[in-house]
């Protein structure tokens, strides 16, 4: 039987607002639980070397010793306690970066009671032992393996889809970062609102502003009545601004207006709407480049990028292909009504040291024409319908005369260019990338495109 010591679930507070942890104590008193104070980090350290406790809830901003000091000195006198950090909106990003470091929640100010209540509640629950909410399912949204990338990749996904914030995936074409963007809208709190999707990259300029705020109708030709614009669509759910490395100059003070007070005007109108969205912004781009050149505004960007998620390129995880590579094929024999179709080693050996320049997306394109093309049950190179698959894969690193990986990815690009007439548009899909990325390459490797001769 537990003693009345080992039962007492006592809570460290601390905060150098008096009102603040007045409010604190009322709160968790009244729900049963033991409170102590303090008034800055150096005396809450104190307050543990002197008495068992068994959660600290800790403001991050706070003069001498802050909230991230104290949970350094912590863990550096091996005090492994839960802490729950509060935080006002504008210390968000340090609350996220605290959770990074080992804090396991946030909550921002003015905060709910209910609320606090209730994180409080799920941490003394899991202390005893009942089962935490499952990790996300990342084969479901289609990102599938188990690599350290793909692990650091699910939990992220997990912290950050239950706290409203903007999020900014970076990540090459095809690695996945709209897949990302769904998981973590479903697995919000939003997850009943609208996931409004808007390709900043294929929309024209000129009618980007319409489509994103709407217009009134007779603000200008053809707008013969009202048209809601995609963020106001958006109200209670999630925004997804994909390829927003794209926008104009004037679009990004628009949006970054609208982040700014959560409202927008359309086209020709003189009210403003208010809207409650949660943004997910995505680029293939080198947004911070685009920053030091000027063609990004910086605070545009550090409204979006609350919390940061990188896609790993497939290159970098190829651990993770055959996994990959079993799940796409068993999808799509079932699609087909195809008995199973194996990949034998041979093939495994070439998609393992096959550049990928096109990612998960070329991989999976890839897979599909095997599996069509295949014969017999069985994958050969050939069926992949790879640029270099008559080559055989890329052996980087076995000998002089071998193609490094960027040299291997230039010339599959250079012979996807060449089958496809050197029509870039024709060549994009051969290698699974969009028409922007496929020209980000063609500059990158300095890839001459020949000129057409003109018709007679």
């Amino acid at each position: 039987m537990k003693s009345a010591a080992q039962t007492r679930k006592t809570i460290l507070a601390v905060d150098d607002d008096p009102h603040i942890l007045e409010v604190l104590e009322v709160r968790l008193v009244s729900a049963g639980y033991d409170v102590v104070t303090a008034g800055d980090g150096a005396e809450a350290l104190a307050v543990l070397a002197s008495r068992p406790v068994r959660l600290v809830i800790s403001d991050i901003r706070m003069p001498g010793m802050d909230g991230m000091r104290l949970l350094e000195e912590m863990e550096r006198r091996g005090i492994r306690l839960p802490i729950i950090f509060l935080t006002a909106h504008g210390s968000i990003p340090g609350a996220v970066e605290a959770i990074k470091h080992g804090a396991i929640d946030y909550l921002t100010k003015p905060f709910d009671g209910q609320e606090l209540l209730t994180r409080v509640a799920e941490v003394f629950a899991k202390a005893a032992g009942i089962e935490a909410p499952a990790a996300p399912d990342l084969a479901e949204s289609g990102l599938v393996g188990g690599s350290g990338a793909m692990r650091e990749l699910a939990g992220l996904i997990d912290r950050v889809a239950a706290r409203d914030v903007n999020v900014l995936i970076l990540g090459e074409s095809g690695t996945g970062k709209e897949l990302v963007a769904n998981c973590i809208h479903r697995r919000s709190p939003r997850k009943n609102g609208p996931l409004v999707t808007v390709d900043c990259g294929s929309t024209p300029a000129g009618l980007l502003e319409s489509e994103l705020f709407g217009h009134v109708k007779g603000s200008f030709t053809h707008a013969v009545k009202d048209k809601k614009g995609l963020i106001e669509q958006a109200n209670q759910g999630t925004l997804f601004l994909d390829e927003i490395g794209n926008i104009t100059m004037e679009m990004q003070v628009r949006l970054l207006r609208f982040l700014e007070n959560h409202k927008i005007r359309r086209i020709g109108d003189v009210r403003e709407i208010q809207v409650d969205c949660r943004v997910i912004a995505a680029t293939n781009a080198d947004i911070f480049e685009q920053v030091a050149e000027g063609v990004f505004r910086e605070d545009l960007l550090y409204r979006l990028k609350v919390v940061t998620i990188n896609m790993p390129p497939l290159r970098e995880r190829r651990e993770d292909i055959p996994v990959l590579a079993e799940h796409f094929i068993r999808q799509f024999c079932a699609a087909q009504g195809m008995p199973p179709v194996i990949v034998p080693p041979e093939t495994m050996a070439y998609l393992m040291a096959y550049p990928w320049p096109g990612n998960v997306r070329q991989l999976r394109n890839a897979l599909e024409a095997g599996v069509v093309l295949g014969s017999e049950g069985s994958l050969v190179p050939g069926d992949l319908q790879l640029p270099l698959a008559g080559k055989g894969p890329d052996r980087s690193g076995e000998g002089e005369d071998s193609l490094s990986l960027d040299a291997s990815e230039k010339a599959a690009i250079v012979r996807a260019l060449e089958q496809a007439g050197w029509v870039q548009k024709a060549a994009a899909p051969l290698l699974g990338v969009s028409r922007r990325a496929l020209n980000y390459k063609i500059q990158k490797y300095g890839i001459e495109i020949p000129r057409r001769r003109p018709k007679k």
